[in-house]
């Protein structure tokens, strides 16, 4: 069997960075989880190849850079996961080529068995059994990274990391939800870096058409398309000797990639419309909220980049999978806001309710939940709060565009999305007659995926299925 070297220890020198000379804080000590994977067959032939692996998250696939490797021609570069949440081990398919069976059935998401369970994967069969920790991992007792909370493992121990990765140079993948606070981890990142004093600029590559995202990053002469009226420096230039932050990479064009792969890989971009290079120096930061992995998978993402991108990857836990931590949120957000004093409106039941809510808008839908508890002066269920106005549908923003600019244009953009989706899945449902099969076959959406969708709005469906 193979073992994971021991993670590096933590000393106090890095303690005292992490908390300053006037907090000293102590250590907390962590299982490291661990899991028995028993190759039964590989690519159609019988082995008995037994792996143990340690970690929160394994991936499984055919490329080299996964955790546990199948010599298999059926099975996906990047094929599943298995990731350790709140204590349970479940396995996600990233849209594979030949799909992940459990047991027997195909899945997309599942919560694995206690004990142990077979896994078919392409032409590969495995057996997955959870193993008692054997060694525990410390873990300094830090709730706070910059504007960042949290007292979670999970969270100390992104903390920790993103402490030590900060004043480096190095390229940093933030990945996790909507709303889960990817830009606050750019900026603190940039806060700490030794180019802390130079240019940090933002590129949100959703909200750029895609013909006019290269002259964005890379700026462009005049006369180099119809338009381009006088010269323009791009966001690399603008930011030499500082940071670029590239948020959601997931959403750049496929034929813009290599241009940008090129540009990291050479440190030297073009602008549109000149022939010379120019040398720059800057630091990449990037976020998304999709798993890169499915998308090589998908072709719309290019395997060569994503790892360029993922010297480090940072991955912010979604709130549901961290409730312990709402309370130190909403008393973060009432010191920001001024309003300490109506701390009395969240009381131990409150909490309780807000720990039960599935959060799909993240950190970012706690804070738009306790900006309104302030100014109505109660708290109202956190489903109720959250959900939109009886009757709400898409075309409600065209009618109230002055709300809809009061935020930005991403919340807005989110926003718009979660009204349309529960709009719609409500009329599905009672198309449907609460039956998921049934609805999943009209919507031409898989079942697993359309399950988890009424979950999140919290919409009712019969328990029989057709």
């Amino acid at each position: 069997m193979r073992k994971l070297p021991p993670s590096p220890p933590v000393s106090e020198d890095d303690v005292w960075t992490l908390v300053g000379p006037h907090k000293p804080a102590g250590f907390g000590t962590v299982a490291v989880p661990r899991l028995l994977v028993t190759v039964e067959r590989e690519a159609g032939k019988a082995t008995a190849r037994a792996i143990e692996l340690e970690g929160e998250r394994i991936r499984v696939g055919s490329h080299q850079s996964n955790e546990l490797v199948l010599a298999d021609r059926s099975v996906s570069r990047f094929h599943c996961v298995l990731g350790l949440v709140r204590g349970a081990w479940s396995l996600t398919d990233t849209d594979s080529l030949n799909g992940t069976m459990l047991s027997g059935v195909r899945i997309r998401d599942a919560i694995l068995p206690s004990g142990e369970c077979q896994l078919s994967i392409g032409d590969s069969l495995l057996r997955v059994r959870p193993l008692s920790s054997e060694r525990v991992q410390r873990v300094p007792e830090v709730s706070q990274f910059g504007e960042l909370r949290g007292r979670t493992v999970a969270m100390r121990q992104m903390f920790s990391v993103l402490d030590r990765v900060a004043p480096t140079d190095a390229t940093v993948l933030i990945q996790g939800e909507s709303g889960t606070g990817k830009e606050l981890v750019a900026h603190e990142i940039q806060r700490r870096s030794a180019r802390a004093d130079g240019p940090f600029i933002i590129i949100d590559c959703s909200a750029i058409s895609p013909n006019l995202i290269e002259s964005e990053l890379f700026g462009h002469t005049k006369g180099a398309f119809t338009g381009a009226d006088r010269a323009r420096i791009g966001a690399f230039e603008g930011a030499n000797g500082g940071t670029v932050f590239l948020d959601e990479i997931g959403e750049m064009p496929l034929d813009m990639q290599p241009k940008l792969l090129r540009a990291l890989e050479n440190r030297e971009i073009r602008r549109a419309g000149e022939n010379e290079p120019r040398r720059i120096d800057v630091r990449v930061l990037a976020a998304t909220n999709r798993t890169l992995e499915r998308e090589v998978n998908r072709g719309r993402f290019r395997e060569d980049l994503y790892f360029r991108l993922s010297v480090f990857t940072v991955r912010l836990p979604p709130l549901r999978e961290r409730p312990e931590d709402i309370p130190d949120l909403v008393r973060a957000f009432l010191e920001r806001m001024g309003a300490t004093e109506d701390e009395r409106l969240f009381t131990a039941q409150v909490y309780q309710n807000l720990a039960r809510q599935d959060w799909p808008g993240n950190v970012r839908e706690l804070r738009n939940y306790v900006e309104r508890a302030i100014v109505l002066g109660n708290v109202a269920e956190a489903s109720r709060a959250n959900a939109p106005a009886t009757g709400a549908n898409t075309g409600d923003h065209a009618k109230g565009p002055t709300r809809m600019i009061d935020s930005h244009f991403k919340v807005a953009k989110e926003e718009l999305i979660s009204n349309f989706e529960r709009a719609y899945l409500e009329q599905l449902m009672i198309w449907a007659g609460g039956n998921v099969s049934r609805a999943s076959r009209k919507a031409k959406l898989d079942r697993m995926y359309l399950t988890r969708l009424l979950h999140r709005y919290e919409i009712k469906r019969n328990s029989d299925e057709d």
